[in-house]
């Protein structure tokens, strides 16, 4: 048995076949499915999926530690040979580079490559930590503590502001379609590994008077909603009544 496997990992798990995707339908565990469900749509990619409920601490067992030990989603792995990934932005990575052989989500020129992966990494580790800490002292915390709701609203503003400077064109004269490419540019993993978090702005407590700064940023995430493999990506098919027991 490999050491990704223990006695108590789930058969389902354990016996699946080719890709097998470890999620939740948080904005993270989107990432992941939205990828998946474009692949599916251009070549036919097959996967299985085991849906977690974090919120009964699956992920810290230590049967899904073996797999990824920082006990976080999502995380999936291939049966030949064993091999396990973790961390949405490497995972969208992988399967850019093991299965989109046309680079259809990437690019093959390597300036553009270069600059998928600068917006992917900015949203990776200067959005999602900030509007994760959004969610967390606004909704979550037993204790609301207004200095710290305050700090991380208003980082993440910041960071849509970034963004709103990308798509609006505001420094080079010509308003962009999406985050990484020549001229409007092209949907691609630095949109996939973004646009869960940032769609989710209301549920993190934001006003329509605070997007009101962001307008390009609001019709970026209304263009990608009407993708049909992005709404398969974030839909019934991912609900936690689906979740591991």
């Amino acid at each position: 048995m490999s050491h990704l496997f223990e006695d108590a990992t789930p058969a389902e798990v354990k016996n699946a076949k080719g890709l097998h995707l470890l999620t939740m339908n948080t904005p993270n565990g989107q990432k992941v499915q939205i990828m998946l469900e474009e692949l599916k749509e251009i070549y036919g990619t097959e996967w299985t999926t085991t849906i977690i409920n974090i919120m009964t601490n699956k992920q810290k067992e230590d049967w899904f530690l073996r797999l990824d030990p920082n006990g976080s989603l999502t995380s999936y792995f291939h049966k030949s040979p064993p091999f396990c990934v973790m961390e949405t932005s490497a995972e969208l990575l992988y399967l850019l580079k093991f299965a989109d052989k046309k680079d259809i989500f990437g690019f093959t020129d390597e300036l553009e490559r270069n600059e998928a992966l600068q917006w992917l990494f900015f949203w990776h580790g200067s959005g999602a930590p900030y509007q994760g800490q959004v969610n967390h002292f606004g909704k979550f915390a037993k204790e609301k503590i207004p200095y710290a709701i305050e700090r991380f609203k208003n980082e993440t503003l910041r960071v849509y502001g970034v963004l709103e400077i990308r798509l609006s064109g505001k420094y080079t004269g010509e308003p962009r379609d999406y985050l990484a490419g020549a001229g409007k540019g092209k949907y691609s993993v630095a949109d996939i590994g973004t646009w869960p978090w940032v769609k989710g702005w209301e549920f993190s407590g934001f006003t329509k008077e605070e997007m009101e700064p962001f307008p390009h940023l609001l019709k970026w995430i209304n263009r990608i909603a009407e993708r049909p493999a992005v709404k398969r990506g974030t839909g019934d098919a991912y609900s936690l009544d689906k979740a591991l027991k």
